[in-house]
């Protein structure tokens, strides 16, 4: 049972909330706006969320979310996402799987070509061409808009101050090493946001500090891991995933590229939960084991270590994972068109609706104390 530090908020939410409710935002570039539109849903739930965590595209909707007044964050995530949408309007998409297959195709074209508004634009000089050593010679584009666009949405000062933790990840472009920017160790800018985003050889490395870093995909795409690891309190996690670790076997070329990119960059989340669920049954079996040994054993210094190391506190961890639709293939993380925007957003607000008819298992299981991984979107 819940201890009374993690007696279950109640509210207004139509959930009973633990002590902490975070919500972890893979990278996925275009498919973000489908954690935009699950944001949106829960915000009108009236789930508050205490900690964020993302990793590229993720970042992106993360610092919106944290640098934001509770009334404002989904209409300045509406607007980033109008924003980087608003080369390629609502093209029809009346004509069938077919049709949208090749609208798909042709709009992700066009964003190779031409690049995306208040995100990144081509370079003049291709990086072959371009001066070693200099930005122009390790990427495609140039991701300087995107600077102007993060500041025009987020209020910095509220993202390092304000209640909502905000975690990203980004991978040192030298040592390989992997490491999170959290707001509860440190101040965080655009800087932060942008080298959690900078995948190569599209994106340039971000500077901070005299270190360069790239996307924290090339590492992990999932903040879970690092969450869970500094769980304090009983926790209720919402995890968005862009990039479905299960998929069909591949039927044509275009099959194998979109599903070895599901593959790459799923990291495999399901599994880090399995893990999860592996640990705390270890870890009561322990504490099942130390209950039986006699009093005169309860003090000694090895026992007292081992009750510390099976302490745990409960996680509920809620799955909401984007399934690509036939007419989308592997280029659905950079097809930026409003048709595909607006698709993947009603998605994400659909997967919360489809989760909250089911919500009465996970409600039962925060109540209790419980442990438990869910995907109730299906």
């Amino acid at each position: 049972m819940a201890d009374a530090s993690s007696t279950p908020r109640r509210g207004a939410s139509p959930l009973p909330l633990p002590g902490q409710v975070a919500l972890v935002l893979q990278g996925g570039g275009a498919l973000g706006a489908y954690q935009a539109g699950v944001f949106e849903a829960l915000a009108e739930t009236a789930i508050e969320i205490d900690w964020i965590a993302g990793i590229s595209i993720g970042a992106v909707n993360a610092a919106i979310i944290a640098g934001n007044a509770l009334e404002d964050r989904a209409a300045k995530l509406r607007s980033f996402w109008e924003t980087v949408s608003a080369a390629l309007p609502s093209l029809p998409f009346e004509g069938g799987d077919q049709w949208r297959e090749w609208m798909h195709i042709l709009s992700a074209g066009f964003v190779a070509g031409t690049g995306v508004p208040g995100f990144f634009r081509p370079r003049l000089l291709p990086p072959m061409l371009a001066q070693p050593r200099t930005e122009g010679a390790l990427s495609f584009y140039d991701s300087a808009p995107l600077v102007a666009t993060l500041d025009a949405h987020v209020d910095w000062d509220r993202l390092n101050k304000g209640p909502m933790r905000l975690s990203v990840g980004a991978v040192n472009v030298e040592t390989g090493n992997f490491r999170y920017f959290d707001t509860r160790d440190e101040r965080l800018d655009a800087r932060h946001v942008m080298a959690s985003g900078a995948l190569p050889p599209g994106l340039p490395p971000v500077e901070i500090d005299g270190c360069w870093w790239w996307d924290g995909g090339i590492v992990s795409n999932t903040p879970l891991s690092y969450v869970l690891d500094r769980q304090s309190e009983d926790m209720l996690v919402f995890q968005v995933d862009l990039f479905p670790a299960k998929g069909d076997m591949p039927h044509t070329i275009m099959d194998v590229a979109s599903r070895e990119k599901d593959i790459r960059y799923s990291s495999r989340t399901r599994q880090v939960t399995d893990q999860l669920m592996r640990l705390r049954q270890e870890r009561e079996i322990i504490r099942k084991v130390l209950k039986k040994l006699p009093d005169e054993m309860k003090d000694d210094a090895d026992v007292a270590r081992l009750r510390a190391l099976s302490a745990e506190r409960a996680v509920n961890v809620v799955h909401l994972i984007y399934r690509a639709h036939g007419w989308e293939g592997g280029a659905r993380d950079f097809e930026f068109s409003r048709a595909s925007m607006e698709h993947h957003w009603a998605e994400g607000r659909a997967a919360i609706a489809e989760t909250m008819k089911k919500d009465s298992l996970l409600a039962r299981n925060i109540i209790d104390g419980r442990t438990a991984a869910f995907d109730l979107g299906k």
